[in-house]
């Protein structure tokens, strides 16, 4: 089977950014977003059906639909900035600009979730421009440096003379602590002023403690790769990967899973962690995009998630607004009454609903009502627009 068009092409992305907006619904759901807390009273059997499916979906999902996002990231930026290039234009500064406003869309969304990803793609999207027009190989190669987490294996190196030091909790909790005491009692202005100065820091420093800052950039650039050998028009590309990644992915998560099996101190042992982590997730997110993109071209019930992907910005910021409404304390305050197995209804019901809600518009539209608004501002002043 050979994929040549370009509209499958981009049929298939579309698709795989919406199944990666349901699966972050979902995920966000059960968290209560970002507002983790156990009801009390639960019959034990419920329990043991919610710690099922938390266990399910964070297995399938943590981890990795933030990374799928940023994998088909370099593939727009990839396809925007050929697109442009065909005609003799330059993108980059024109994609400069796109990233602030990008920035503003996420500074929005972080006052309902402080665990907003559009604003730290916003300034990480920033390495795109000077590796726009660098080699495959070089390309790469920065990727895959990036992928190794060099910051862990300083730390790792740093702690080989003590490596059964105590370390101190990481920076992040103490914030996210805070948060927790405003998600429960604040006023919606108190969240939001919050979440703008507290959580913003927080989730900065967690997703630096988390190797996320170097993992982000290569998954761009992994992307604009993709995007450039038009590997998701390839499906023997996808098998070839789909193996590799699930040989790769076990012994990765075994270690993740029982880092005993280390046989490291505690200051060895968290860094090493970071790197494993990072590496399981990045191996299980090309297991996912295998199966998914493998699956599109012979399942064309697929396509049920594309409208979605085409309005993942509008669906990605009216998730946060509505799902903080239903579970912080200033809205319905649902966090007290939902275990996973209730909060994933309601994230079903949710995602079902702006998926309606998404074929609805488009068949008006033809683009979301915050994608039009970004196209738009990003092309303020130019005369050609598509």
């Amino acid at each position: 089977m050979t994929i040549t068009t370009t509209t499958s092409r981009l049929d298939v992305i579309d698709a795989l950014r919406g199944f990666a907006i349901v699966s972050i619904m979902l995920l966000h759901n059960i968290e209560h977003f970002d507002f983790y807390f156990a009801p009390a009273g639960l019959p034990v059997w419920l329990k043991t059906v919610d710690k099922a499916i938390w266990d399910s979906l964070f297995f399938l999902f943590g981890g990795k639909s933030y990374a799928i996002f940023a994998l088909l990231f370099g593939v727009t930026f990839y396809i925007q900035y050929h697109n442009r290039e065909r005609r003799g234009e330059d993108f980059r500064a024109r994609f400069a600009w796109r990233l602030v406003l990008l920035l503003a869309f996420g500074l929005f969304n972080s006052m309902f979730y402080h665990g907003d990803i559009l604003s730290i793609y916003a300034v990480l999207g920033l390495t795109l421009i000077p590796v726009a027009r660098l080699s495959n190989r070089w390309v790469a190669i920065i990727a895959v440096v990036l992928l190794l987490q060099p910051y862990a294996w300083w730390e790792v190196f740093q702690a080989l003379p003590n490596p059964d030091e105590k370390l101190p909790d990481p920076a992040s909790w103490a914030y996210f602590g805070r948060a927790n005491d405003y998600f429960a009692h604040g006023s919606a202005l108190q969240v939001w002023t919050g979440n703008l100065t507290n959580g913003k820091v927080g989730v900065i420093r967690w997703s630096w403690e988390n190797g996320r800052i170097f993992q982000i950039p290569a998954l761009f650039m992994l992307g604009m790769l993709a995007g450039r050998k038009g590997l998701f028009s390839d499906p023997l590309f996808w098998r070839r990967a789909l193996l590799i990644a699930v040989v790769l992915f076990i012994p990765f998560y075994a270690l993740k899973t029982w880092p005993e099996l280390l046989g490291v101190g505690e200051a060895v042992r968290r860094p090493l962690l970071v790197i494993i982590t990072s590496w399981s997730n990045v191996a299980f997110m090309v297991v996912l995009v295998s199966v998914f993109v493998l699956l599109f071209y012979s399942l064309r019930c697929l396509m049920f998630f594309s409208p979605l992907g085409r309005m993942s910005l509008t669906s990605y910021v009216v998730q946060s607004i509505i799902g903080t409404s239903i579970y912080y304390g200033f809205g319905l305050g649902m966090y007290q009454y939902t275990g996973a197995s209730f909060a994933l209804a309601i994230g079903l019901v949710l995602a079902l609903v702006q998926r309606q809600f998404s074929v609805w518009w488009l068949a008006k539209h033809s683009q979301g009502p915050l994608e039009s608004v970004w196209h738009k501002l990003t092309w303020l002043g130019s005369h050609a627009r598509n």
